[in-house]
Order: C-alpha cells, then structure tokens, then sequence
C-alpha cells in the first residue's frame, strides 16, 4: 500500500464511470483528492465518496489556482488530467522545486512526483521543465485508437454524403436532391498523414469500406493494402480525403499551411481529429471561404484554443464541421484510459517504472 501517497484528480472520467476511477485508485493505495468542477452531479458525488476521498472545486486551467491546489494540505505526490491541463514550468518549479535533486524522489513527501494523463497526447506538459524537476509524466498511448478512427470515419462519411447540408434543408421543409451525385467510398483515396495506432486503425476500416488507402509516417504501412507515400507534398496532392494522425510537436506544428493546402485535389477534404497546431487555422479557414480552392470542407475536432479559451477562425463556415475534441470519448476507451492512467501513476510512485510508458522532451 502506498499510505501517504496522494493524487489530485482534476477531472476524473464523466457518469458512472468516475466510480470505476475512483476504486481502482484507492485500491492501490492512494489517498484522492476530486476535484468537483466538471462533475455532472457534485452532491451525489459528495454523497457516495465523503468520507473515502477528499473534495475541492476549482477550474484547473487557472494556473495560480492549480498551484494551490496541488500544494494544499501538505501537497500532492501526483496529478491527473484527461482535458489537456498545461502543466507548464512555473507550475512544475512551484509543485515539484528541487524534490529530485535533494534527493527526495520517489518517497512520499509533499513534492510533485508524477503527472498522469488519462489519453494519448502529453503536449500539453512542459517535458523538458518536468524533466528537470524529477517529475515523470505518463500517458495512454493506444487507449483510444479505436475510438478515434470510427470518428474519422464518421467525419468523412458524413462530408462526403453532405449530412449536415442535407440535414439543414431538410429541417426548413427544403427537399432537395444535390446538385451532384456523391462519389462511393470505393472511388476515393485516402490519405493517413501519421500510420500510428489510430492512423492505422483507421485505415483498416477505410480499407474494409472499399477505399483506396495511402499512408505517410513512422509506423509500418505496408502489407495490410495501405501504399506508403513518399511525401507529404504527394500524399496531399493524390488524396481525396486526408486525415491527420501526428502528435503535435516542434516539427509538426504548422505542418499543414496554405502551401500545404494548395496542393490538395480538386474537391478534397481534410480531417483533423489530432491536435489543432498542426493544421493553421487561420489558412484552412481562408481556404474554406474561397469557392475556387481545391479544399472543398474539412471536419476539425481540434483546436489551437480549447475548452474556456475557445476559438477559431473557422467558426460560422458551412463546409467546416467542427465537434469540441471529443472523438476519444467512447465509454470504453474513456475506461481504459482512466485505468491505465491509475495504474501506471501507482508504479511509479511505488518505485516500479518497468512497463509504464513515460514521455520524454
């Protein structure tokens, strides 16, 4: 058991799942802190675990207000987010200070050990501040691949057959029929901009629907029927439909610009359920707004600015389809993330690294 351990939950992982969070947490040992502010229902929560974990309320994206938080009553050992909280390095020197250096890492003293992220993406997290300050951060990488290639299948069945369009008509008593008929899957080609485990589950299900399937990245592409383009220049210029599946970092931020855009196929689509830097909003938009370029709509679920500070060039455009980032959020892979996430934060506090995966700057 691990006593004195104690982890602040910023926003545990929503409905009746925040039970199973919550047990598999204190079945390791730890002692919890909630935090209440994005639970749906704060009395019943209160009511169900008072006297089993501790309580607090406070918006985790003020930066002066996490720092208090995760100091209070003698500190916490570990965070947890699964909502991208910038975990920046004014925040790791104030909650982790010189613990590592002194050479307190590992017990269970006051100072910030470990960031849990219950999902896939950790750029959020200054890494090279973490690394400094003897912080490990760990993640879920895989958790919800599944999840997010149906959702970009689903964003790309529904731009290809015009659903929101037809769906709008419809509800004003407009029947019509369009002014084209839509291509079959089976005539289109997708490219896979990142053959990761979401980049290539989504290919295998584009692959079983008929469609031609090209890929660009680091992970393996060839025997499953995905052709490996030789470049991002190619695989923009021969795809009907490109989905973005790269993590976002130095290299990839901007990756896709108004050079980029201007060498996709006439009629192109472009998905984006990565990370919004990757992709300049302000010329997708621009692109989206010209009738004479050859990107016809894109279905975006990421942004450069998120949850309070949402904002986006692209809103108001009818060839954009914008969902808030929720393409990871199926039941299941909200669980196995929010396991996975506990019991990787419990090894390492425990001293026991082997196996959990952790980022590096």
């Amino acid at each position: 058991m691990l006593g004195r351990h104690r982890i602040l939950l910023l926003d545990a992982a929503p409905g009746d799942l925040l039970g199973v969070e919550l047990e598999r947490l204190l079945g390791h040992g730890l002692a919890v802190t909630l935090n209440l502010r994005r639970v749906t229902d704060r009395a019943a929560a209160r009511a169900a675990w008072s006297g089993r974990v501790g309580f607090t309320d406070f918006d985790p994206f003020d930066e002066a207000a996490l720092i208090a938080e995760t100091l209070r009553e003698g500190g916490h050992q570990a965070v947890k987010s699964r909502a991208g909280v910038p975990f920046r390095a004014a925040f790791l020197a104030a909650t982790a200070g010189d613990a590592a250096a002194s050479g307190t890492a590992g017990t269970a003293t006051g100072a910030l050990r470990v960031i849990g992220r219950a999902g896939a993406g950790t750029d959020h997290v200054d890494l090279a501040a973490a690394a400094r300050h003897g912080v490990a951060v760990t993640h879920t990488p895989g958790s919800n691949a599944d999840a997010v290639a149906e959702f970009a299948l689903a964003q790309l069945l529904a731009l290809t057959r015009d659903l929101a369009g037809h769906n709008a008509a419809s509800h004003q008593g407009d029947w019509r029929s369009p002014a084209a008929p839509a291509r079959a899957l089976s005539e289109l080609t997708l490219g896979v901009l990142g053959l990761g485990r979401i980049g290539r589950a989504l290919a295998g299900r584009a692959r079983a629907l008929g469609m031609t399937v090209q890929g660009l990245g680091r992970g393996p592409a060839g025997g499953n029927g995905v052709r490996r383009a030789d470049s991002l220049a190619e695989l923009l210029a021969t795809s009907d439909v490109v989905s973005v599946h790269l993590p976002l970092t130095a290299r990839t931020r901007g990756l896709i610009g108004r050079r980029e855009l201007a060498l996709l196929r006439p009629g192109a689509i472009l998905l984006n359920t990565a990370r919004g830097g990757i992709v300049d909003e302000r010329a997708l938009a621009d692109a989206l707004r010209d009738p004479g370029h050859p990107l016809a709509a894109a279905a975006v679920d990421t942004f450069e600015h998120e949850h309070a500070a949402f904002d986006s060039p692209l809103f108001g455009l009818p060839n954009a389809l914008l969902t808030p980032h929720v393409a990871g959020m199926t039941r299941s892979a909200m669980a196995e993330a929010a396991v996975r996430c506990a019991d990787h934060v419990a090894a390492l506090l425990a001293g026991r690294p082997d196996g959990v995966p952790v980022a590096a700057g």
